[in-house]
């Protein structure tokens, strides 16, 4: 769209899981929204997901105006790479690579680790609840199989059973990205998720890369502890919208 930094695309992944054409955006601002929800009219899209700092509150109030409903708030965290890396060490718990033939163990344990966890997808009542804790248990099984998903997984191992994973992907040149984290709930409360949260971060290092960052829902409290004790920094915030168009 010209004039705009934002870039409306088509999420073919959405609308093979839920059966309806998506869109998403992200970046969003207030001059974007006419010529994006003409693009959507166009391309028949049925629902349009929707970020914007959260800074931006003219953006907000325009989208509250044009039928827009706020679905969750992200909150970034951010690692500067160059601090000191400490890795504590657990007697139980191994943290390695998935080996190729864990893809379905892993999707396993995302359905059950996500299992009543509420995302923008849980938020919006006009999707099936079903298909939304799908989401995440698709999403791991596609990290260890395709790097269009994810550079690299890693897994929990306690006496020889995956008890947790990791997904970790390349930004850019310089950045990394935590992207997806889930602990079976037998294994929580052992401190697996702080043991991933170093070992990404030691994953970043050896990939070259200057800066590592990770997000969550804003009331997810537990694991902003875990990253502020390991030396991130909250730096950035986004609303999540979802407008669908009948």
């Amino acid at each position: 769209m010209e004039g705009s930094s934002a870039s409306l695309v088509i999420s073919v992944l959405d609308e093979k899981h839920f059966g309806i054409k998506t869109a998403k955006i992200k970046d969003f601002t207030r001059q974007d929204v006419h010529g994006v929800l003409d693009q959507c009219y166009r391309d028949k899209v049925r629902l349009l997901i929707a970020r914007c700092s959260t800074a931006d509150m003219k953006t907000v109030q325009e989208l509250e105006r044009r039928g827009f409903l706020l679905m969750d708030t992200l909150v970034y965290y951010e690692h500067h790479l160059h601090l000191k890396i400490a890795i504590a060490r657990h007697e139980a718990i191994t943290i390695r690579t998935v080996l190729p033939n864990e893809a379905e163990k892993v999707r396993t344990l995302a359905a059950e680790s996500f299992k009543g966890y509420f995302g923008h997808y849980h938020a919006d009542n006009r999707l099936d609840a079903q298909k939304c804790d799908e989401v995440y248990s698709s999403w791991a099984f596609n990290s260890c199989i395709s790097k269009d998903f994810a550079n690299e997984v890693l897994v929990a191992v306690l006496e020889n059973r995956i008890v947790g994973f990791a997904t970790l992907r390349v930004n850019a040149l310089d950045e990394g990205e935590g992207v997806l984290f889930g602990i079976s709930p037998e294994a929580q409360g052992m401190g697996i998720y702080r043991l991933f949260i170093e070992n990404s971060l030691l994953w970043a290092v050896r990939q070259g890369l200057k800066r590592m960052i990770v997000s969550t829902q804003i009331t997810n409290i537990a694991v902003q502890k875990v990253w502020v004790r390991v030396g991130f920094h909250p730096y950035s915030s986004f609303y999540t919208f979802h407008r669908w168009f009948d």
